[in-house]
């Protein structure tokens, strides 16, 4: 996942929004479902081996977690027939069916992800791969992004399952290997394993999620993620047959570049806006005074082109909600300090708003940059929908939350960040992002220095999922 938890809309309580696009919290609460002390312990002893596991890129051990995770699932009575362990390369995806009576309709999809980001012991307070609880958090790598939410998934199957559950409709496991790579694993569950993860809709553990307070340290908003910006990533090249610096001429492939790049910096992408991004910037106007939470208010209320469209361009936390964007990243070019330059290259990074195209956006930006360079696709071209807001999501979503966190706002929310969930979405299984852990925004250390989760924000993550997996699949 890129950048959990950042450029949320404010997390201060909010006053108005939608009632269309919020669910109301006044009536969704329902009875206390907290995990019984020998499902927290069980729970912290699989949260601690996993984290102990060094799934990141290149050492070779996501095949053991998921063994791992395929042993505990057997010993709780899982038959090994709906247990799948899928290799790719030096990683492996991991799926897990726990079947229904099929009364509740087609599966649902429960996602997150194995691997980790690199992590480096000298730079660490602590052993980032030994789970140290001190002062109230679960220090290691992947406490947040994102064990926690397989450590309960996985749990919560167990727990199920020993107390006799039978969903009503089938309840499948997908932990892919390399989210934070190239996400092989997952464009290979959709294209030769759809059959295994075939659903009507998937719940993403790694999107969405509640917000502390700052000062008091109390839950004050729950975002639900209904979709995601795409990445890609293009190249813009400009040639020249070049020659001597002693013979300098009018056109030159650093300064063809430097106009494209100068082309770009100019642009701006249409305004766009879908009922995920419109609830959450109705969201923070709700909570901000003065010419900003003027603008976030306007745009919601009546989005598209206008002032309010351009006060927030110059917003970093908010042009993404509004907008495609695309931004300069690299650079290089030249093959000698006393040679013209025969190739330039700009490394340019964008986000793009669900519903647009890859191709679209390349074309775009061969416009803006001009026909003196070329505009390539540098990787892999994925494209997304955002979801259709489903009540029943929706609703069941407020129950898990307020189990825990009485009476915490529900907001719909659209990733400015890319996770799996895009993939899924891109193969048409609407997928929501409902992780159920909460954090303050100033505890947001995932993918860097001495990640931590606090310990209740855990353990009330086990209520969360198992309130969801029966609203869900359960008989009503």
């Amino acid at each position: 996942m890129q950048h959990r938890g950042l450029n949320r809309p404010a997390t201060t309580p909010m006053r108005t929004l939608s009632a269309a696009l919020l669910v109301s919290c006044a009536s969704l609460n329902g009875p206390v479902f907290a995990a019984p002390d020998d499902v927290r312990a069980e729970a912290r002893e699989i949260f601690a081996d996993v984290v102990a596991m060094k799934t990141s890129e290149g050492l070779g051990q996501v095949p053991g977690m998921a063994s791992y995770l395929a042993r505990k699932l057997r010993a709780a009575g899982f038959p090994k027939k709906d247990i799948h362990i899928l290799p790719l390369g030096e990683t492996a995806s991991f799926v897990a069916r726990y079947s229904g009576d099929g009364s509740g309709g087609r599966p649902i999809l429960l996602m997150a992800h194995m691997d980790v980001v690199t992590a480096n012991p000298d730079e660490w307070e602590r052993d980032p791969f030994a789970l140290v609880e001190e002062n109230g958090y679960f220090f290691g790598r992947g406490t947040t992004d994102m064990k926690s939410d397989v450590s309960v998934i996985i749990t919560t199957f167990i727990r199920l399952k020993r107390e006799g559950f039978v969903p009503t409709r089938d309840l499948i496991i997908a932990f892919t290997g390399d989210e934070e790579t190239n996400q092989a694993t997952t464009s290979e569950l959709i294209e030769k394993h759809r059959d295994l993860v075939d659903a009507e809709f998937a719940l993403n553990g790694d999107g969405g999620g509640g917000v502390f307070d700052e000062e008091k340290g109390e839950a004050s908003l729950y975002f639900v993620q209904g979709a995601e910006k795409t990445y890609a990533t293009f190249e813009i090249t400009a040639r020249n047959p070049g020659g001597h610096s002693s013979e300098p001429r009018v056109k030159n492939a650093i300064y063809d570049l430097a106009d494209a790049v100068k082309a770009l910096q100019a642009h701006k992408f249409p305004v766009q806006w879908n009922e995920w991004t419109l609830a959450s910037l109705a969201a923070s106007g709700a909570t901000i005074e003065g010419e900003l939470g003027d603008a976030l208010r306007a745009f919601a209320a009546k989005p598209g082109e206008g002032p309010a469209a351009e006060r927030l361009a110059v917003e970093y936390a908010y042009v993404g909600r509004t907008r495609t964007t695309c931004i300069p990243t690299m650079l290089r070019g030249g093959h000698a300090e006393n040679a013209l330059p025969q190739t330039a290259v700009a490394t340019v990074n964008c986000r793009i708003f669900p519903g647009n195209t890859t191709e679209e956006i390349r074309a775009e930006l061969q416009r803006v940059a001009g026909n003196g360079v070329d505009v390539t696709l540098a990787g892999r071209a994925r494209d997304s929908l955002a979801s259709p807001m489903r009540p029943d999501v929706l609703e069941a979503v407020t129950r898990a939350v307020h189990a825990s966190y009485p009476g915490v706002r529900i907001v719909p929310d659209q990733a400015p960040y890319y996770t799996d969930g895009s993939v899924f979405r891109a193969a048409g299984i609407p997928t929501y992002g409902v992780s159920g852990m909460f954090l303050k925004d100033s505890d947001s250390f995932a993918h860097g220095l001495n990640e931590r989760m606090p310990v209740d924000a855990f353990y009330n993550g086990l209520t969360h999922w198992y309130v969801l997996m029966k609203e869900l699949a359960g008989r009503r």
